[in-house]
C-alpha cells in the first residue's frame, strides 16, 4: 500500500480521536482551597472548547444533595468558572456534565474539603 495513503488514514484517525471528548486538564482546587464561610470561584480547564449553554455543574453536599451552580466562560477557550456559595467546613464534590464543542458529553466528579 502506498505510504501516503497510510499516512492520510493514520492522520484522520488521530484527528478524529483527538477531539472526541472534553478532558479536564487542570482545576484551581489543586492549588487554591475553598475556605469556610466565604463565597469563591473554581476554574476548570478542558482540552477543548465547552458549550456552556448545554453544560451543568452541581455542588454535592453530604447526603447526596445536588445544588446547581452558576457557571461562566473563563478567559481562555476550554475554561469555565464556577461560582461557589459560602460553605461550612466539611467534604463536598463538584459533579459536572460538560459538552465539548463537537457535541460529546463528559461527566466527572471532583472531591474537595472545606477547612477554616
Amino acid at each position: 500500500m502506498n505510504k501516503k495513503i497510510i499516512f492520510v488514514f493514520a492522520w484522520l484517525f488521530y484527528v478524529q480521536n483527538a477531539f472526541a471528548h472534553a478532558v479536564i486538564t487542570d482545576y484551581s482546587l489543586k492549588i487554591t482551597p475553598i475556605h469556610a464561610n466565604q463565597a469563591d470561584k473554581v476554574e476548570l480547564r478542558f482540552n477543548s472548547k465547552i458549550e456552556l449553554g448545554l453544560s451543568q455543574v452541581f455542588l454535592v453536599r453530604k447526603g447526596d444533595i445536588h445544588e446547581p451552580l452558576t457557571i461562566s466562560n473563563g478567559k481562555k477557550a476550554g475554561q469555565i468558572v464556577i461560582e461557589i456559595p459560602p460553605l461550612n467546613t466539611g467534604d463536598y464534590a463538584l459533579r459536572f456534565k460538560v459538552f465539548a464543542a463537537d457535541g460529546h458529553l463528559t461527566e466527572d466528579v471532583i472531591h474537595f474539603t472545606v477547612k477554616e
